[in-house]
């Protein structure tokens, strides 16, 4: 009788788990179903869903509410397949994580940052960088330009070589 009890239970959760990550994808704006194998990486094809966010690449800061970043090493942006984002922020390194969602959403998580101390200027080029990332709503491709639409603005950046 226990065994026959397991097996209703396994075959309960494997439905559960298979609902769940269909639901999963489907949240990070991804089909559950087909892939194709960039660079050994798996890409969600886009199921008509629009445009994929480009997992992978390497993005740098050009401007932020149509003020250039200047002097010194600029932001930097990245986010892997693991939806793990990394990066330079001004002063500091920076790891959070972030989603590409439905309808070119993004959603970004609290950040991890080194503790270095930098000038006013590299601290407030920072502190405007990262509010940006961390209150973005919306992304769009145009070319070479990832552009972040926020709450606070507008932040674009450049595909790095």
């Amino acid at each position: 009788m226990n065994a026959l009890r397991l097996a209703a239970l396994l075959t309960a959760f494997t439905a559960t788990a298979s609902v769940a990550y269909a639901q999963s994808a489907a949240t990070l704006g991804r089909p559950a179903g087909p892939t194709r194998q960039v660079d050994n990486k798996a890409v969600p094809q886009p199921g008509g869903q629009g445009k994929v966010f480009p997992l992978g690449s390497s993005w740098v800061a050009v401007t932020l509410n149509g003020k250039p970043f200047g002097g010194g090493e600029r932001p930097s942006f990245k986010l892997d397949d693991q939806m793990r984002a990394t990066g330079f922020s001004g002063c500091n390194n920076y790891s959070t994580t972030a989603y590409p969602l439905r309808e070119q959403g993004l959603a970004v998580a609290p950040f991890a940052l080194t503790k270095k101390n930098c000038d006013k200027a590299a601290m407030a080029t920072e502190q405007a960088f990262l509010m940006a990332l961390r209150t973005s709503g919306k992304w769009d491709i145009q070319g070479r330009t990832l552009i972040i639409k926020s709450q606070t603005g507008e932040l674009r950046l450049e595909r790095a070589l």
